[in-house]
């Protein structure tokens, strides 16, 4: 019965679905907005799983962030079904959305890694000193620490107020098309789970690439938890910087070129999509494989010393 549900599907313009292909509608975009490369998951689902430095930990990171967003797509469904949709589908809600995501980045990213530097101005110029800690002692310059469980939570909920393509085929078409307001969040929460289903395992991916470095586990951690705290502390200056432009500039914010591909989230590259290469290709794996041979280099160095 499912089989022949899905074999009638059509995912990039659903119509007139009811009952059981509602439900297998929303699961199936939900994996599709997974496995797409979307500025709402990708970047945080491979900072908070990186910074995790194992698989279960990435695991465990995919799903916190994802269930969190199931919950507030489950809401927004169920506001949708009673026609409250355009309270959160204005013209402007995905910059609005970069700036509060963006900023909660950087302030997650700075809480990672913080750098305690006293400065000194010197003959030639300011110049930084590892901060001394109240016993006299010369404390670390770099504070590392661990994400914790309520950060990608915070961040998944947030997230999950975005506004694309995906959002309008289940506030527009799904969650409207349920026969009553007891069934108005089904469509939003197994959009949600069918996201979960992937960005879990992405997450043990993310988090198992940060293991294998061939290092020790603490030289690991210091990779993975400077990578997490580049990625979220520049990819949210990318977000709100995109965020404020385009709310000032709405049109150019707006276009994009079509890539020829049948399928939400890639048919244009826009701002949506350079967001995600800035913050996961430019700022996050160029991050792991600088920090990476940093610490290859250090361990080789102590090696030749002892």
């Amino acid at each position: 019965m499912v089989s022949g549900i899905v074999a009638g599907l059509n995912l990039w313009d659903p119509a007139h679905v009811a009952g059981l292909a509602i439900v297998v509608t929303a699961f199936l975009l939900g994996m599709l907005h997974g496995i797409t490369p979307d500025e709402h998951t990708w970047p945080i689902t491979f900072s908070y799983a990186v910074g995790g430095y194992s698989t279960r930990r990435g695991l465990r990171s995919g799903l916190v962030f994802s269930l969190a967003f199931t919950l507030q797509r489950a809401l927004a469904s169920e506001l949708a079904w009673f026609g409250l949709s355009r309270l959160f589908t204005f013209g402007s809600v995905d910059d609005v959305v970069y700036l509060v995501v963006g900023a909660v980045m950087v302030a997650a990213g700075v809480t990672i890694l913080r750098r305690r530097r006293t400065v000194h101005l010197h003959f030639f110029g300011l110049r930084g000193h590892p901060a001394r800690d109240p016993a006299g002692g010369e404390a670390s310059e770099e504070i590392l620490r661990d994400t914790r469980p309520w950060m990608p939570a915070v961040h998944g909920f947030v997230a999950g107020w975005g506004f694309g393509a995906f959002a309008i085929i289940v506030y527009t078409v799904l969650a409207p098309a349920e026969h009553s307001a007891a069934w108005g969040w089904v469509p939003g929460a197994f959009f949600g789970l069918g996201t979960t289903v992937v960005q879990v395992l992405a997450g043990g991916l993310f988090g198992l690439v940060a293991a294998r470095r061939g290092l020790d586990a603490e030289a690991i951690r210091r990779v993975a938890l400077h990578t997490a705290s580049n990625t979220l502390t520049w990819g949210g200056v990318a977000f709100v910087a995109g965020g404020a432009f385009g709310l000032a500039f709405p049109r150019l914010a707006g276009r994009g070129l079509a890539t020829g591909i049948h399928l939400h989230n890639l048919d244009h590259l826009g701002l949506p999509l350079v967001l995600v290469m800035v913050s996961v290709l430019g700022v996050g794996l160029t991050t792991l494989v600088r920090q990476t041979r940093l610490e290859g280099r250090a361990s080789a160095a102590a090696g030749v010393a002892g």
